[in-house]
């Protein structure tokens, strides 16, 4: 088994910034990806970026595009999430998702990942 732990997410101010932290633990050796959603309230979950962590590929939303970047630490066992130029509309739990291998790897598809964190809330005023 494995858990995914979110941190960072906070209150600011349309254009700021924040640094979210997904730390993984247990049997994450067999992590083959890892990726990050988040869901307004009344509002289907959605992929925002993923990470392949053997060699670092990455895949973002439209959404995502030009603001934010995923990183990853594999001697942390941690994934990041730079969140820049924020607007309101990002205002979103923010979650932490990962899977084993896969053969056809679905970067921003919720049913691709099988581990989830608890979420870390992001809010974005106007």
């Amino acid at each position: 088994q494995a858990q995914l732990v979110e941190s960072g997410g906070g209150s600011v101010q349309a254009g700021g910034s924040l640094r979210l932290s997904c730390a993984a633990s247990g049997y994450t050796n067999s992590f083959y990806a890892m990726a990050w959603f988040r869901q307004a309230p009344g509002q289907e979950r959605e992929g925002v970026a993923a990470i392949r962590r053997t060699d670092g590929s990455t895949r973002y939303a439209d959404s995502a595009k030009g603001r934010f970047t995923i990183s990853q630490d594999n001697a942390k066992n941690t994934v990041y999430l730079h969140l820049n130029n924020l607007e309101p509309e990002d205002t979103a739990m923010y979650y932490c998702a990962a899977r084993g291998w896969t053969y056809i790897w679905n970067a921003l598809q919720r049913s691709t990942y099988n581990y989830w964190g608890q979420g870390t809330q992001v809010t974005v005023s106007s």
